[in-house]
């Protein structure tokens, strides 16, 4: 598969892809939205990669939409377009495999949507991150979807209502983000913690990550009936057998993924 406004790569279970419009601050074209979720899907069905990383290249992680698209479209027009804008979160969600979004200068608007889209984000220091539609009287309905399950009411529509950008600092104090590092160390501790993730089962990976999607939006009991349901099928797979048995042996487990 060939792509113009994104990079994929592959290095040690490791999948790479790197939003490339550097000249325009790496915005989603719709071109770029359609080749992120077939990057991301690319990267899901290889067998050789087991966690996903997403940056920018040149100065910004991404500014939001292109805003050389916005003219000119029917009511029908606008709401495909945005749906396609948008389609990255459902992408993430639906994929097996952890997605890391390693975050650099700024990450505004569907920026922001793709930096709150990845299972994990690692940002650099002095990174700005904002919902900044309303400066140009548009909403970032999408973006602030995932945040409003992790923060209140009143700080979801601060964001959403007035526009105004935080760092990542107050993005990590906020647990909007995993870990905010120098720039120099950003690279370097995203692949950190991408080794840990690697050095876990990839089965109990790929379920856990599938029962929180899916339990989120469950009612609270239901969510403990799935639990147990989650729990029992990983009982009985060769990993939790090997895992419990290294445990019990003092030895490093050899997984299988089964």
């Amino acid at each position: 598969m060939e792509f113009s406004t994104i990079l994929v790569e592959q290095r040690d279970q490791l999948g790479f892809i790197t939003l490339n419009r550097p000249e325009k601050m790496n915005t989603f074209s719709s071109q770029l939205a359609r080749e992120l979720n077939d990057g991301l899907r690319l990267l899901d069905q290889d067998e050789a990669v087991r966690v996903i990383i997403v940056k920018g290249a040149g100065k910004a992680f991404s500014t939001g939409i292109d805003i050389a698209e916005f003219h000119g479209k029917s009511t029908t027009e606008y709401q495909e377009w945005i749906e396609l804008m948008d389609e990255m979160h459902l992408t993430v969600a639906s994929l097996a495999k952890p997605v890391i979004a390693m975050v650099h200068g700024y990450a505004v608007a569907n920026g922001a949507g793709l930096l709150f889209a990845a299972d994990f984000a690692f940002v650099a220091e002095g990174t700005k991150i904002g919902t900044t539609a309303i400066n140009v009287g548009l909403l970032c309905t999408g973006p602030v979807i995932p945040i409003s399950y992790g923060l209140g009411k009143k700080k979801v529509l601060e964001m959403l209502l007035s526009g105004e950008m935080i760092d990542a600092a107050e993005a990590e104090r906020l647990g909007m983000v995993n870990k905010v590092v120098p720039l120099d160390r950003l690279e370097a501790e995203t692949l950190k913690f991408a080794q840990k993730l690697l050095a876990k089962s990839p089965l109990a990976v790929k379920m856990g990550k599938h029962f929180y999607y899916q339990m989120v939006d469950m009612p609270f009991n239901q969510r403990f009936n799935y639990s147990s349901e989650i729990f029992a099928r990983l009982c009985t797979a060769e990993d939790a057998k090997e895992g419990v048995d290294a445990f019990l042996n003092k030895r490093k487990p050899v997984w299988r993924g089964k």
